[in-house]
């Protein structure tokens, strides 16, 4: 698929897209069936909360065959393709699981300042496609953004080991007050199957979901065939180290498992 001019300035400009219905309901329904055959797995790739519900599941799609297709979706790559002017290999897989009343805060953070610190990732030329897996309101822990905050590219952060199950790079209270005062926050929301597109330098963030709707969403990370990490500090499944170029699959190809299915 391409995107329209508007949808590339509008990336460049706020850091962030969002494509609503880019998979149809069918096609998100197919893709949450597989959660809790998951989110019951006993391995490393499943990371909780300090209450005990998953909070994300790494590298799904190396062990189901759903999400096997969905990473090599054209809907997912070619616009990461298109957006990076190169082909892309997948740093990252996963799902976040925004239980209701149950998913944790995710800190203010920039995702690029994770992987340039963890996983040595030269420059930001890697980007987040997120698939709503859930309808998403106002109430289930949306991401927040910090609309062009992405223009200040990577900030200090500091290595935040305790506030939730997972350590991230943190951005302070005082920077975070002052990206707003010039940008503001914005929490994109949609049906399930709506597709964000953002930048791995916009400062972004969540909170906690006390609503009774779960908030689960997919997450490709892709990178630049030429920006490929350079530390292996944390397992394979978190930052991959296979760089070869995604070859696509057809746009149909979950179509024809629920045909399957069916």
């Amino acid at each position: 698929m391409k995107l329209t001019q508007e949808q590339i300035e509008a990336y460049e400009d706020l850091g962030y897209i969002t494509l609503d219905g880019l998979f149809s309901r069918e096609e998100a329904a197919l893709m949450k069936s597989r959660l809790p055959a998951l989110y019951r797995m006993d391995r490393d790739e499943v990371i909780k909360e300090k209450s005990g519900v998953v909070r994300t599941v790494f590298a799904a799609h190396t062990f189901d065959d759903v999400f096997a297709r969905v990473a090599r979706h054209p809907r997912l790559i070619e616009p990461a393709r298109e957006l990076l002017g190169s082909d892309v290999y997948m740093h990252q897989f996963k799902i976040n699981a925004k239980a209701a009343f149950n998913g944790d805060v995710w800190q203010w953070h920039q995702d690029f300042g994770t992987w340039h610190e963890d996983d040595g990732m030269p420059n930001p030329r890697a980007m987040n496609v997120a698939v709503f897996l859930d309808d998403v309101n106002e109430f289930n822990g949306p991401l927040m953004f910090i609309p062009r905050s992405h223009k200040n590219g990577r900030i200090e952060a500091g290595h935040d080991r305790t506030t939730t199950s997972y350590p991230l790079w943190t951005l302070d209270n005082d920077k975070v007050a002052a990206l707003v005062e010039d940008g503001g926050i914005v929490a994109p929301k949609g049906k399930a199957g709506t597709v964000l597109i953002f930048q791995s330098t916009l400062v972004h963030a969540s909170a906690p979901n006390l609503s009774p709707w779960d908030r689960n969403t997919l997450y490709v990370t892709t990178n630049s065939v030429d920006n490929a990490i350079q530390k292996f500090q944390r397992p394979d499944y978190i930052a991959h180290r296979d760089f070869t170029p995604i070859q696509t699959l057809d746009d149909n190809c979950l179509e024809e498992l629920m045909k399957a299915v069916a």
